[in-house]
């Protein structure tokens, strides 16, 4: 080793320009040994800063899996009890879960957490208006299970209100609500931004359900095929801009739903929509740069109100709209573009 380091430092110093010399003379040998001495620290140095490199990815691995091993246990924990018998352990397990969300190493981690509490509310669930008449026994078990479904919703919209860039929100995470049951619950001013958040072939019976102030802006948001019956679902002041909303073949047959939303880019699809019954607003929403489509939608007993809406720069599909007894379309103080026609099946209210 002495001799490659000494040979090396020879053909250095020779590239340095210095003269070969026949003899070494005491001054040279000096300068040679100093030479060495650098290089051998210098190679030292470098086996040093990779070793330590190598020792701080092990010690990174370890530590990631040190903080794996322990979320999944914590994951094991809370699961097990929202499957116990006791209203009041799930809902322990249910604020575990959504601890264990913010805590997780991982974004994986966090959407297998979040994926847990929207199989939560798919669970199967009986509505009030499906409870044996006069059972107390069973009557008191719904509200406490009602309890727990609207305290998820709750979490949920809570960590969906927290700005992109705090460690806890949730924006960005795709959220599976597909035949949930709503009879109640808060996502007011939620924002559901990219990823996809599906509500398709929820039910919306019973109680009031608010998306008031919620923004839902990028990815895809689907409600294709939810019911809305017998309760009010509130969309005012609720934004939607950019990606794509769809509530394709939904069903309004009862209750009200209220669209007082602005409509912005993006896609919105009615598309072969049943409006049977209840009533449907879109009173002061604003419609522009965007699409909203009704096609094939059939209004058969709805009243659907348009007062004050206001068309901007947009394009608002009517195509093949039809129905046997026409909904009530109310236009007072809507501005339409040039252009919209709407379908011979909506007339005027009758003085």
């Amino acid at each position: 080793m002495a001799a490659v380091v000494f040979i090396a430092g020879w053909d250095l110093l020779g590239a340095q320009g210095l003269k070969p010399e026949r003899q070494l003379t005491s001054s040279t040998l000096f300068d040679l040994v100093k030479l060495s001495f650098g290089v051998v620290a210098g190679a030292g140095a470098l086996v040093a800063l990779v070793v330590a490199y190598r020792r701080q990815r092990v010690d990174e691995d370890g530590a990631h899996r040190e903080a794996t091993r322990l979320h999944t246990e914590r994951f094991s924990q809370a699961v097990e009890q929202l499957g116990s018998d006791s209203p009041a352990v799930r809902l322990g397990g249910v604020h575990a879960l959504a601890g264990l969300a913010n805590d997780a190493p991982t974004r994986d981690l966090r959407q297998t957490c979040i994926d847990v509490l929207c199989a939560y509310l798919r669970l199967p669930y009986t509505a009030e208006a499906d409870l044996p008449s006069g059972d107390t026994d069973a009557r008191h078990m719904y509200l406490a299970l009602r309890e727990i479904r609207h305290t998820v919703i709750r979490l949920i919209r809570d960590h969906l209100r927290l700005p992109p860039e705090h460690p806890h929100s949730w924006q960005g995470h795709d959220l599976d609500f597909t035949g949930v049951v709503f009879d109640g619950g808060d996502f007011s001013g939620a924002t559901f931004s990219g990823g996809t958040v599906r509500f398709s072939y929820a039910a919306f019976s019973g109680g009031r359900v608010s998306f008031d102030g919620a923004e839902f802006s990028g990815g895809t948001v689907d409600f294709g095929g939810v019911v809305f019956s017998d309760s009010i679902v509130d969309f005012e002041g609720a934004a939607f801009s950019g990606g794509t909303v769809r509530f394709t073949s939904a069903v309004f047959s009862g209750g009200l739903v209220s669209f007082g939303t602005e409509f912005s880019g993006g896609t919105v699809a009615f598309d072969y929509a049943q409006f049977l019954g209840g009533t449907v607003t879109f009173d002061d929403a604003t419609f522009w740069n965007g699409t909203v489509n009704f096609n094939h939608a059939a209004f058969l007993g709805s009243t659907v109100s348009f007062n004050h809406a206001t068309f901007l720069d947009g394009t608002v599909n009517f195509d093949h709209a039809n129905g046997s007894a026409p909904s009530r379309l109310v236009p007072s103080g809507g501005r339409l573009p040039t252009g919209l026609s709407l379908p011979q099946v909506w007339y005027p209210p009758t003085p």
